[in-house]
């Protein structure tokens, strides 16, 4: 069989296979939700249910749900650790030990539909970057984490000569000089504002969008007291609009960003959203998902006024100035901010499913597997091969991983396990 011949079968099978997620396994656009009538941020209805009967049943049904999906996430690689390394608060708070080759892959490819969503297809959207760590003095009150030399450190505190109150002094110095690590992707789009604004001839509006790690005060202290830095991957997008526009566009995002969360989801209807106000009353929205423990937030979006932009570049204000219309004005911040982590996590639990094990005739047995949709699965297509000539089927199976990986259809080789299988064990381990 030729091989591109074979890419076209295969491409047939998956979109049977997945055909129950409503999308495609090319990435086109899966099936559309049902929207209400208002354009900017009318009421939500959500996403057919899966039907009853012997379909598969969530897995979060049962109190074990959540060690269940741990268990699997290990033995597929999406997580790394030991049960306790891996715990609920560790997974919410970014303090765990990481993400395996699978759980990577994972977030990859939520990051890459996420930028496709809002950058790739979208006029008047740009890609920026900036640096993990920012400069700026310390201010009272200050708990972000700062980037101090430990040999410098060591050297203070080693210099017998110095008073208490020296001691406090050098060391308040070396906060105010140091760097600190950025805890959102705001601080990095703001500084970009005023050279960005040539792109779009000042007319307004127009975002800046990047994807990025960011550290944050985890929730919990270690024994003796000292504050654990956690760690996330963040997507931010910052829409710079005129104060006029601005709730017009808060919902308008607030309606985009829920339904992209729900295109990708088995039960859509766990993803819902809020409104909510900070403490100096400025108005914003949170996209959640409703874990078995309750609901998290896994995206923000404010209006943040002026001010930001103002404290930024005190001075001079009309450098600030874009055009809405014939006016000039200085326009209002958007910040929708993503925790790519925490919505990988979401899927996990989405995706999570008992089904019934046709391979045995015990028919109380189920098996445990990741209905992921196609777009976000890490692996799209197994390669393997039962008994007969092994040569001549590993070639086979050689030239149809290549020419799949070619056309940007990530495989697994499991041709090249020596062992053999049977059925059920080739289907088993590559059902997630």
């Amino acid at each position: 069989m030729r091989s591109g011949s074979a890419i076209r079968a295969c491409q047939k099978v998956c979109r049977c296979l997945l055909s129950g997620f409503g999308g495609r396994v090319d990435g086109g656009q899966p099936e559309r939700l049902t929207e209400g009538s208002s354009p900017l941020g009318g009421p939500m209805r959500s996403h057919a249910e899966l039907p009853g009967g012997n379909e598969p049943r969530e897995a979060q049904e049962s109190g074990e749900g959540s060690e269940a999906l741990v268990e699997i996430c290990q033995r597929r690689h999406f997580l790394t650790g030991t049960k306790q390394q891996i715990s609920r608060d560790s997974l919410l708070s970014g303090c765990h030990s990481g993400f395996g080759p699978l759980g990577l892959e994972l977030r990859k490819n939520l990051a890459t539909e996420w930028w496709s969503s809002v950058v790739v297809f979208r006029e008047q959207v740009f890609p920026v970057d900036a640096l993990h760590v920012e400069s700026g003095p310390s201010l009272p009150g200050d708990s972000d984490f700062r980037l101090v030399s430990a040999e410098t450190l060591r050297e203070i505190l080693q210099d017998k000569e110095l008073s208490k109150e020296q001691l406090v002094a050098f060391l308040e110095n070396l906060l105010k000089t140091s760097g600190k690590l950025r805890e959102n992707l705001l601080h990095g789009a703001l500084e970009h504002y005023v050279n960005c604004l040539d792109l779009v001839n000042k007319r307004l509006p127009y975002g800046l969008a990047q994807i990025g790690v960011c550290f944050h005060p985890a929730s919990k202290q270690t024994a003796d007291g000292v504050k654990r830095m956690g760690e996330k991957t963040e997507a931010s997008l910052v829409w710079f609009t005129s104060t006029r526009t601005a709730s017009q566009w808060l919902d308008f995002w607030l309606r985009h960003r829920l339904l992209w969360w729900r295109k990708f989801a088995v039960s859509p209807s766990n993803f819902s959203s809020s409104d909510c106000q900070d403490a100096e009353g400025r108005r914003g929205n949170k996209v959640y998902y409703n874990f078995p423990w309750g609901k998290e937030p896994i995206e923000t979006l404010w209006n943040l006024g002026d001010q930001e932009l103002l404290h930024m570049y005190p001075g001079n204000v009309s450098q600030l100035h874009g055009r809405d219309g014939r006016k000039n004005v200085v326009p209002s911040v958007l910040s929708i901010n993503g925790d790519l982590d925490l919505g990988m996590l979401a899927y996990l639990y989405d995706s999570f499913q008992l089904t019934e094990n046709s391979f045995t005739r015990k028919k109380n047995l189920h098996r445990k597997v990741l209905k992921l949709h196609p777009c976000l699965a890490p692996v799209k297509v197994a390669l393997d091969m039962g008994r007969g000539p092994a040569v001549e089927l590993r070639q086979v199976c050689q030239g149809l991983f290549n020419e799949l990986l070619e056309n940007g259809i990530s495989v697994w080789p499991g041709y090249l396990e020596t062992a053999q299988s049977s059925l059920e064990q080739l289907y088993s381990n590559f059902d997630y």
